[in-house]
């Protein structure tokens, strides 16, 4: 699965237009990256810009960011309202889809070496991305901001992670830079039935975080509680990494909670929803809904929709479609206006519409392009694609088994069924396209240049190196169509009787994809000169077959009895 990492630059410019598009246009110029959003502040003098990516693209774009901000902005000649010590004052990477925090701090940090190095500007690499607890704090980096980096600089303690430790010249213009790997920071907020901005400040202290002042007697007007250094001492609130404070938003006319969840690894879109709505009925005020502003991945929408689903005792194996329609529908992220999964969605953003994929079309427009003179979509594409009804079939059984009446003690048992059934349908529907990808990389390597001894080598090398992708594909959706017979067996032993037939059909369905995808790799393997591998992926694909076959048998069987 494709890894996606998202880039927060914040440039120190948010008055000149021409700047700022000069600042963004750059990460245009890194394909794989998208631009999502670019916020600029008059009164801050700043420029937040989002965009997100695959990570050495992300890397690449936020270097390019950093680089071009520095030729444009000159640090001595700034000012705003936001504390700030460079051009790019900070540069966070946050993991978004299938990578750790352990690989977006080493993406960082390797970041940070290339700024300070190849662009002679300080870097101090902060929260996960810190090599000392001091130096996790932004606030601690960027002390004394750009007035006081010359005698920053100049203290052994603070010498930068990387780059120059001198206020010279060309770090005078530049400033230094901080650049860090976090989590997701999701900005939300959550509507109320009242206009009162005191009843949802009450609310927000009540969840946040850092809570309220902490008073004697009366929590209102109380004497205000100090710590030895003379602050006032808080009263933590229910929610960790949350930031939250009560508004009225004359647009809409009512009052919000506006948040800031700044870890969402920690607390949840759905949770903290949920605690605000727990803190408002207390006091006499109903949440009505929810806004996201900006986007969030995928994971979060999914985690609040299964959140619901449980809560309302039903399958969690629906697409996926179906279960961000129910995290909107629950969170009222549409009561203030439409929610467009595609436009707040990171990984539905990034998806390339442009290219045609075979799983996105109809079953006629896919039967027609197989039936048409180009070789592929082929026996391959159909065998994946044969899978993954199969499996959906199974599926089908386990939501509706999960959905009986009368079987709500059971609805767990199903929904796991169907989660299983899901990911072997989600998977194969990607062997159909793969499998096509497949075959054209054959192609693509039959067709590079052989006129020289050293061109044919390298054609060879890439032929047989698509020649064993091509068996590895058709090998997968083998396993993926077996694997997923385990889903048709367990429904036609246990699942709602009067869908029986329909796991029969599904093991029919996946036996076929086995079949079909053995005799895919058999004919590519006759093409691959390491005979001692086809020996031995061939044998593995007999016993698969026949694996396969057998259990097909067994489920037939019990299907044919309960008939």
């Amino acid at each position: 699965m494709q890894k996606l990492i998202e880039c927060v630059p914040n440039i120190s410019e948010g008055r000149d237009e021409n700047i700022i598009k000069q600042v963004t246009d750059v990460v245009e110029t890194v394909e794989g990256v998208r631009l999502i959003d670019v916020d600029p502040g008059k009164a801050t003098n700043r420029t937040v810009i989002t965009f997100v990516g695959t990570p050495d693209e992300v890397c690449e774009a936020a270097f390019r960011v950093v680089k071009k901000a520095s030729e444009l902005i000159d640090m001595s000649k700034h000012s705003g309202a936001h504390p700030r010590f460079g051009a790019t004052d900070v540069c966070p990477l946050v993991p978004v889809a299938n990578i750790t925090m352990e690989e977006t701090v080493e993406l960082a940090r390797n970041l940070g070496k290339r700024i300070g190095e190849e662009l002679g500007i300080p870097v101090y690499n902060y929260e996960f991305a810190a090599f000392s607890e001091e130096r996790r704090n932004l606030a601690n980096c960027r002390s004394g901001e750009y007035e006081g980096l010359k005698e920053k600089l100049a203290d052994p303690h603070w010498k930068p992670d990387w780059g120059p430790a001198e206020f010279n010249e060309h770090v005078v213009k530049t400033g230094a830079t901080a650049v860090s790997a976090r989590n997701f920071l999701v900005a939300y907020n959550v509507n109320l039935n009242t206009t009162s901005t005191r009843r949802a400040n009450a609310i927000a202290f009540d969840v946040r975080e850092r809570g309220r002042i902490k008073r004697e007697g009366n929590p209102l007007t109380g004497k205000i509680v100090k710590d030895e250094n003379g602050k006032p001492v808080y009263t933590p609130g229910l929610l960790k990494k949350v930031k939250a404070i009560g508004w009225f938003i004359e647009e809409y006319g009512i009052a919000q909670i506006s948040m800031n969840l700044t870890d969402i690894t920690v607390t949840s879109v759905h949770e903290a929803f949920e605690a605000v709505k727990k803190s408002a009925e207390a006091r006499g005020v109903r949440v009505t809904g929810s806004e996201l502003v900006g986007v969030i991945p995928l994971k979060a929408m999914l985690d609040a929709g299964k959140f619901y689903l449980k809560m309302q005792k039903r399958s969690l194996g629906i697409p996926d479609r179906e279960i961000i329609k129910i995290a909107v529908k629950s969170l009222g992220l549409d009561e203030l206006g439409p929610f467009d999964p595609d436009k707040k969605i990171i990984e539905y953003i990034l998806e390339d519409k442009a290219r045609k994929k075979l799983v996105d079309m109809s079953v006629s427009g896919f039967t027609e392009e197989t039936a048409s003179e180009s070789p592929a979509p082929g026996g391959g594409s159909i065998s994946a694609a044969m899978g993954a009804m199969g499996a959906a079939l199974g599926t089908m059984v386990a939501n509706l088994s999960s959905h009986k009446r009368g079987w709500d003690d059971r609805w767990e048992e199903f929904s796991q069924w169907a989660e299983k059934g899901k990911y072997f349908q989600t998977e194969l529907l990607k062997m159909v396209d793969e499998d096509t990808n497949a075959f054209n990389k054959i192609m693509d390597a039959f067709g590079l240049p052989k006129k020289t001894d050293e061109e044919k080598k390298l054609r060879n090398i890439a032929i047989q190196e698509a020649t064993k992708y091509a068996i590895e594909v058709p090998f997968k959706v083998m396993t993926l169509c077996y694997e997923s017979m385990e889903v048709m067996k367990a429904m036609a032993e246990t699942g709602n009787p009067n869908s029986v037939s329909d796991a029969g059909v599904g093991a029919i369905a996946a036996l076929a994809g086995v079949k079909g995808a053995f005799l895919n790799v058999k004919i590519n393997a006759g093409g691959l000169d390491d005979k001692e591998y086809v020996e031995e992926i061939v044998a593995k694909g007999q016993e698969l077959q026949g694996k396969a076959a057998k259990l097909q048998k067994e489920i037939l069987d019990i299907v044919n009895e309960k008939m």
